[in-house]
């Protein structure tokens, strides 16, 4: 009995001791799992802020919080948060443009104090692959006889919409003799995002900005906008008028009827950066008393007296313009009173004169028809045997230019009109050549 028991006991201890050893294995086991999950995520991470003193739940949760501000979702969650009580959210639903941020939209953004995250691309404020982004606007408004507002900084007297404070502002509907209004006294930014509209104004204006320092006129992407005008305000003689810089831009499309005069005037500056114009005017198509930039965009011009005007100076940046002047001897498809500066795009233009380019960073080409052809005839414009472009000015014309990066020195240049045309050889200064 006492060696049955001597030996029983000596079996419990040994029973006990292996207890001891695999539950020390097992916790060294799991700690070396946890520690190489930690390691191998913080490697994919590319964060050094993960360590092994740190638990697996703390872990997990630091990894979602890196995870989501690399995608630009934590940011946009932190500047909802900080958006203004005034502002409207809405939400938008095209799935199919990205939503990365650019420079200048975070500009735009820290301007407003807003969070401007818009899927027709023209100003995003977050990341990731969201199909449906929320964009925040200072007032939402839907034109008509009796505007509906939403949100601040807007007032109403009639059809006529007034801002009166800096922020982002959508309109959407339709309008006959309605208005857009700005007038800030102060430098605050105000855009104004036409949204699918149409505005009829038959005693001047469809859009007139009265005083604004920094006024940006955008057509939403993926939208066509239309705006007219009427009257015979000498005045404010635009569509759009300005009396300040005005900048248009976004990815829409803009289509505008001036009845009264010119298409888009401002006392100062005209900025284009971007976007689809398409300008048929009683005057001018653009006209500024400063200077006149295009960066971008498309334009179609039919002027009634010049296609665009500039008492400043005239600077093509980038773009695709075709002009057609209009009927009255002295007017051109595109004056400038000071330099005119071409530095990138495409520009072609049909009118009874052109302003010769004062700077070119490509050999500019001006034809002297000798005789005016009729409005709609047939132009063509063709260089190295390659047409560039087809159209039919809508006024009587003389004259015919083509400015493209693909002149160079020793180019064959050919117009056709209805047909019948001649070759020229470009060369690297004087291109201003006659048909007859």
């Amino acid at each position: 009995m006492k060696y049955r028991r001597i030996l029983a006991a000596m079996t419990a201890f040994a029973l006990m001791a292996s207890a001891c050893s695999c539950g020390k294995e097992e916790k060294e086991k799991t700690d070396n799992v946890e520690n190489t999950t930690v390691q191998d995520v913080t490697s994919k991470t590319g964060s050094g802020e993960v360590t092994e003193k740190t638990t697996k739940k703390k872990n997990d949760e630091n990894i979602t919080e890196k995870s989501t501000e690399k995608s630009g979702e934590s940011t946009t969650t932190a500047n909802a948060g900080e958006k203004k009580s005034d502002a409207v959210a809405t939400t938008a639903t095209n799935s199919s443009t990205s939503n990365t941020p650019t420079a200048e939209n975070n500009n735009n953004n820290n301007d407003n104090n807003n969070v401007e995250m818009d899927s027709a691309g023209d100003e995003t404020g977050g990341g990731g692959d969201n199909s449906a982004e929320e964009k925040v606007y200072t007032a939402e408004i839907e034109l008509g006889v009796s505007p509906k507002v939403k949100g601040t900084n807007v007032s109403v007297s009639g059809s006529i919409v007034t801002i009166n404070a800096g922020g982002d502002f959508r309109f959407y509907g339709s309008v006959s003799d309605g208005q857009i209004c700005v007038s800030t006294a102060t430098e605050e930014k105000v855009t104004v995002v036409l949204d699918g509209v149409d505005i009829s104004n038959s005693n001047g204006p469809a859009i007139f900005i009265n005083e604004a320092k920094k006024c940006t006129i955008k057509s939403r992407e993926g939208t066509v906008n239309y705006l007219s005008d009427g009257g015979n305000d000498k005045i404010n003689n635009g569509v759009i008028f300005s009396n300040d810089t005005v900048r248009l831009k976004g990815n829409g499309e803009l289509n505008i009827t001036a009845n009264n005069a010119h298409g888009i005037a401002s006392d100062d500056d005209i900025i284009i950066d971007n976007g689809t114009y398409n300008i048929n005017s009683k005057k001018s198509g653009l006209f500024a008393h400063d200077d006149i930039t295009i960066n971008e965009g498309w334009l179609n011009i039919k002027g009634g007296t010049n296609g665009i005007k500039s008492k400043g100076t005239l600077n093509i940046n980038g773009g695709y313009t075709v002009i057609s002047g209009g009927t009255k001897e002295d007017k051109s498809s595109i004056y400038s009173e000071s330099s005119f500066s071409y530095t990138g795009g495409y520009i072609y233009a049909a009118g009874n004169r052109v302003s010769e380019p004062t700077y070119s960073e490509a050999p500019f080409i001006i034809l002297d028809l000798g005789v005016t052809a009729a409005a709609g005839s047939n132009v063509e414009m063709l260089l190295n045997g390659q047409r560039m472009i087809s159209f039919e000015p809508h006024n009587d014309f003389r004259c015919l230019l083509m400015i493209a990066p693909e002149v160079n020195n020793g180019s064959t240049f050919r117009a056709n009109v209805n047909g019948e045309g001649k070759d020229f050889t470009v060369s690297r200064t004087d291109n201003i050549f006659r048909m007859n």
